[in-house]
């Protein structure tokens, strides 16, 4: 039988206000600073990982449930194969044009 919480969801609001913080602070880096292309684009890129770290944590329940250990691999499964698919996505993208 599952347990729930008739309590404030306060670990949501907690994760929306920390997606909000990370949004916007993406938003000045990307029109408010002087820095260079590339610097912003990571920047970006750090936040975006962030926020969806948080996001997976305060409102997917992922450190919730019976089998954690379990819950974590299928995490780093996901993010593997978002990597190669991107990173192959690219390699295919830019190796045709040097034929």
């Amino acid at each position: 039988m599952e347990k729930h919480s008739k309590g404030f969801p306060i670990s949501h609001v907690i994760g929306f206000f920390m997606s909000l913080v990370l949004t916007f602070g993406a938003a000045w880096i990307a029109l408010q600073s002087s820095l260079s292309m590339k610097a912003i684009m990571w920047i970006i890129g750090t936040l975006a990982v962030a926020q969806a770290g948080i996001q997976l944590y305060m409102f997917m329940h992922v450190n919730e449930g019976d089998d954690k250990v379990t819950n974590n691999i299928n995490i780093l499964y996901s993010a593997f194969i978002a990597v190669v698919i991107v990173a192959g996505s690219i390699w295919v993208m830019t190796s045709g044009h040097s034929h």
